[in-house]
């Protein structure tokens, strides 16, 4: 799974911690976010795309295998 996490922080000048604070998780959590090692809950995912005034489904990007 990619993410469009990082560009969207940039675009509202947040820092990884920025945002982890926003939605209540620890840093770590955003990072693996980022790196798409980490397929987040279904509140995670709308925490963060509201966050980032966005939907899921423009900020995360499956990928079939």
């Amino acid at each position: 799974m990619k993410t469009k996490i990082k560009e969207l922080r940039a675009r509202y000048d947040l820092t990884q911690e920025d945002l982890a604070r926003k939605v209540g998780v620890r840093r770590e959590t955003i990072v693996f976010l980022e790196k798409g090692k980490y397929n987040p809950s279904l509140k995670l995912a709308h925490d963060v795309a509201k966050a980032l005034q966005t939907t899921i489904d423009d900020l995360f990007i499956f990928e079939d295998k």
